[in-house]
């Protein structure tokens, strides 16, 4: 199937006089008719459901559709997006280890890792996501674990080069993981370039309509763990979990997502409702409609932006003159995402003012929705980075996210020139 055939069909093929759409199991437990019949499960000797703090047939689902829309082997859902990086990462560092993370993330994913998992015991180097090879090399150590970065950086707007980040990623023994939130599936596959490890928030584009938070996890099935010599904790038996070996038992396909589920769902419990999964479900069968018009509705935007005289600089990617324009153009020809970041002339000030007159665009923690929503980052989603911090993300004190709905492209610009109009 092609990928918009997949958005629509995708993990789920109802059989005769079965539900056309996705069930919604709303259900914590499931009933077995023997001990030994539920003792295969806790054994991972069947596959099947007993708990749903694990896993649920709704969830399992609507991860089968994303894993397909990614060209991955197995994919699990989370209870977020910040959930889903979270364990993307500990499930192969923890105390004593390394990871090396470009330092143009999404401010809660940089807190994640430089304060709440550095607390945990795992030490994190960030560098430029311009960093040449070189520069990447220098930034690994013998503990390091993995490389992390973001296909499009929420909200500086870089572009990965995936296939540099993959090389040096490699040369070390450690898989990319990448954040692909942004760009969606419908306009980059990371896995076609070198990644390894994809991570999403779902409450975003894959939802897309601001009605259920989450995330999801997918892997490419093509790290060798037990090749690389530094996992240990996919490769041995796991004392916690009957002593399986999750290399041995699963391979390379399914080793890393049972272990994320078995071990990390089973501890942290960060899961997805079904109820979630379900609207989850929903939003991706329009995806591949609602990024085109995103993108459509950027460019527009961007355009305009760039030619508005308080508008002192503009950064989207698909934009001709873009510093990242040509890496865009290798990655997603057909489309980078619908946020456009900007800065208006008069610095914090001008840019609060700016965000007190807008009408349409709905100031929100929010971004990605088929409704238009802003942001001014400094105040609000990275207020926790310090300036030399604020700076490495790519965050200035003037900078505007502003995330592109599905509306009319004519109306986002007329509430766009009437603010900035208010700044002169």
């Amino acid at each position: 199937m092609r990928i918009e055939t997949k958005c629509v069909q995708g993990g789920y093929n109802p059989g005769n006089g079965e539900p056309r759409q996705i069930p919604i199991v709303q259900s914590t437990t499931f009933k077995y008719s023997t001990s030994e019949d539920m003792g295969k499960l806790f054994d991972l000797e069947a596959s099947g459901y007993f708990y749903s703090r694990l896993q649920n047939p709704t969830c399992d689902t609507v991860a089968a559709r994303i894993c397909a829309l990614e060209g991955g082997t197995a994919a699990m859902l989370t209870s977020s997006g910040q959930a889903a990086n979270f364990f993307a990462v500990f499930n192969i560092a923890s105390n004593g280890d390394h990871v090396v993370a470009s330092s143009a993330i999404y401010g809660g994913t940089y807190n994640l890792f430089a304060v709440t998992m550095k607390r945990m015991g795992v030490d994190f180097t960030f560098v430029s996501p311009d960093a040449t090879e070189d520069e990447l090399r220098a930034a690994f150590k013998p503990n390091t674990k993995a490389l992390f970065g973001e296909t499009i950086a929420n909200p500086a707007l870089t572009v990965l080069d995936i296939e540099r980040f993959a090389k040096i990623a490699h040369e070390n023994n450690v898989p990319l993981i990448i954040d692909n939130t942004f760009a969606t599936p419908i306009n980059c596959r990371p896995f076609e370039w070198g990644a390894d490890i994809v991570t999403h928030s779902t409450t975003k584009y894959m939802d897309g309509h601001g009605s259920a938070v989450g995330g999801c996890i997918v892997d490419s099935g093509k790290f060798d763990w037990k090749a690389a010599g530094k996992f240990d904790c996919l490769c041995t038996p796991d004392e916690s979990y009957h002593g399986v070996n999750y290399y041995e038992r699963f391979g390379m396909e399914g080793a890393y997502i049972t272990k994320a589920t078995a071990q990390l769902m089973r501890d942290f419990g960060c899961t997805q409702s079904p109820q979630s999964a379900f609207l989850l479900g929903l939003g991706l069968e329009s995806l591949h409609v609602r990024m085109e018009r995103h993108c459509q509705n950027a460019m527009a935007v961007a355009q305009f932006l760039s030619s508005h005289p308080n508008v002192t600089w503009v950064r989207y990617p698909s934009l001709k003159g873009d510093k990242y324009y040509d890496l865009a153009e290798k990655y997603m020809p057909k489309g980078t995402c619908g946020v456009v970041s900007f800065g208006v002339k008069g610095g914090r000030a001008a840019a609060e003012k700016f965000m007190k007159n807008m009408k349409l665009g709905a100031i929100e923690t929010h971004v990605a929705d088929a409704r238009t929503c802003c942001l001014h980052p400094a105040s609000a989603t990275h207020r926790q980075m310090n300036d030399a911090e604020l700076v490495a993300a790519g965050v200035s004190p003037d900078l505007i996210r502003y995330s592109c709905g599905i509306e009319s492209a004519e109306d986002l610009i007329d509430d766009l020139r009437q603010a900035l109009d208010t700044i002169n």
